[in-house]
Formats: structure tokens, C-alpha cells, sequence
């Protein structure tokens, strides 16, 4: 999914605009892509990218050369920062993996400042991702370890409509907005398309990787059949549908009488990243 999340930070950036300049947390940044969006689009911009994996913190790390960006490991349901640490809040595609998502949110809105904007977005897996749906109806239809497969990628957490902006009211933000996001998923060929499924990370990899040689061979016949849909093999571009909520944090400011007036922002010194506290909160832990 990296190189969808790259195309899809732009428009979700477009949606939730956060602003040109603050401190943002980028929560399950992944690999660093809306972090490297976000750094790229103001120079007055910081971002700390907070995710759960090591493999994807390095990752992240080696891939941008930027000092105003910090990217740490932590935990989505236990945010290693103070309450009213950032100017803004965002999640891209992480929170359908939370197991509890409004924990997460209730997080999310902790660590805001009052008056940013906290905006999160979630594939519409079961009716926004035309590629995906290709390898799992196919692997739904030849194994039931398949139909598990799509049952479980079908009802994760936020991606079905209305389900962000539910958990957003019930968190308490205000002027909830909501808006269906939509990027093409462009392939060079059936071998592109595949590709992904085999030797990579996520559900789809790992249930390839435990095929045996014969039902391997049959999956991948079959989706690439699925694939050519009666024409040679070729280019293939698939719509993908992102739904995205943003709202903004409620409350006081510390010190401020108004809800909307934003905490004292410092220049970063040495050109080094610098949000209102990087150190964990006490009795918060890092879960790596």
C-alpha cells in the first residue's frame, strides 16, 4: 500500500487541512508517507510520525532527510505525549488495524490542542477497492481460508460509511465534516498487480505465504485471469475510495479564555524539530 498512501496524502491533506505551520502528529505514519506530504507542503511545519513497528520506523527514518520531521515508535492507544501537545492531529489508513479505534481516537483528541484539526482517513474495503476485491473475491471463491480472508478485511473498524464520523461525534469533536476520497490504483501489468501478494506484509501476503505450492498456483491463475478480463495483459487503473472525517478539538486552552486560540508555538532550534513537549508522558509507555 505504500505507494497508494503517497497519492491518497495529498487529497486527504487537501481535505483536512490542517494548516501551514505547527507542530502535527502523524499517528501510525507507517513508512512516512503524509509526514514527508505534510513536511513538504510549509517550511513552518513540524511533524513527529508515531507508529507501532520498528521495521517501519527505521524505514521511515532512512527515507526522510528532513530535520523537522521526528519519527518514533509508540503506541495508538497509549499516545507518548502530554495532553494539548500538537496543533494538529492526523491518521492515514492505520485505524482500521487499531483493535480499539475509538480508544485511539479519544487519544488523538487528548494530545490536540484545542482548536486543530483532527481528521483520519480508512479505505472503503468492502466498496471502494476494486483491486483488492479482485485477489479476494477470487481467494473467497476457491478456499475458505480466502472467504475468512475478506470476511475479516470487510469489517475492520472505520471503513464502511459513516463509521469515522460516528466515532468522531461520540469523541466529542466539533464541526465534523465527512468526504469520500478517491485516487486510481494504476498497474503496468498482471506481474505489478501481483507482485505485492507475494513476499510482502499485510493480510493478503501472509495468507499467500501459507498456500501450499499446488493452491498457490491455482490462486494465481485464477486472479490473473480476473485480471486480463478478456483482454491482453496490459495496464490496468482501478478506482480506490478512501473515506475521511475531520473535526476539531473542543476545549480550553490552558491559560486562554476562548477555545479556538491556539498555545504559544516555539521556533524550532537548530533547525531540529521541535514540538511543546517529545518526551512520554508519565505512566504512559511506548508499546514497540
Amino acid at each position: 500500500m505504500g505507494r497508494w498512501s503517497r497519492r491518497l496524502a495529498e487529497p486527504f491533506l487537501d481535505f483536512a487541512d490542517p494548516g501551514g505551520a505547527g507542530c502535527i502528529l502523524d499517528l501510525g505514519c507507517g513508512t512516512g508517507s503524509l509526514a514527508q506530504a505534510l513536511a513538504g507542503r510549509s517550511r513552518a511545519c513540524r511533524v513527529v510520525g508515531l507508529d507501532a513497528s520498528d521495521a517501519y520506523v527505521e524505514h521511515a527514518r532512512r527515507r526522510i532527510d528532513d530535520p523537522r520531521v521526528e519519527v518514533r515508535a509508540g503506541d495508538a492507544c497509549a499516545i507518548p505525549f502530554p495532553d494539548q501537545s500538537f496543533d494538529g492531529v492526523l491518521s492515514l489508513l492505520m485505524l482500521p488495524f487499531v483493535p480499539r479505534a475509538d480508544t485511539a481516537v479519544a487519544e488523538m483528541r487528548r494530545v490536540a490542542r484545542p482548536g486543530a484539526i483532527v481528521a483520519a482517513a480508512s479505505w472503503d474495503a468492502r466498496g471502494g477497492l476494486v483491486a483488492q476485491r479482485i485477489f479476494l473475491d477470487t481467494a473467497a471463491v476457491l478456499d475458505p481460508g480466502g472467504a475468512g480472508l475478506r470476511a475479516r478485511n470487510c469489517t475492520r473498524p472505520t471503513t464502511r460509511p459513516g463509521e469515522l464520523a460516528a466515532i468522531w461525534r461520540a469523541a466529542g469533536f466539533r464541526d465534523i465534516r465527512e468526504a469520500a476520497l478517491t485516487i486510481r490504483m494504476e498497474y503496468a501489468g498482471f506481474g505489478d498487480y501481483w507482485g505485492p501478494f507475494v513476499g510482502g506484509q499485510g493480510p493478503a501476503a501472509e495468507y499467500v505465504a501459507a498456500l501450499n505450492r499446488t493452491a498457490l498456483a491455482r490462486l494465481r491463475e485464477h486472479v490473473r485471469r480476473a485480471y486480463l478480463d478478456g483482454e491482453p495483459d496490459g495496464p490496468r487503473s482501478y478506482a480506490a475510495t478512501a473515506w475521511a472525517v475531520r473535526g476539531i478539538a473542543p476545549g480550553v486552552a490552558r491559560g486562554a479564555g476562548s477555545v479556538t486560540r491556539p498555545l504559544e508555538r516555539r521556533a524550532p532550534a537548530s533547525g531540529a524539530s521541535e514540538c511543546r513537549s517529545h518526551q512520554p508522558r508519565s505512566g504512559r509507555r511506548s508499546i514497540r
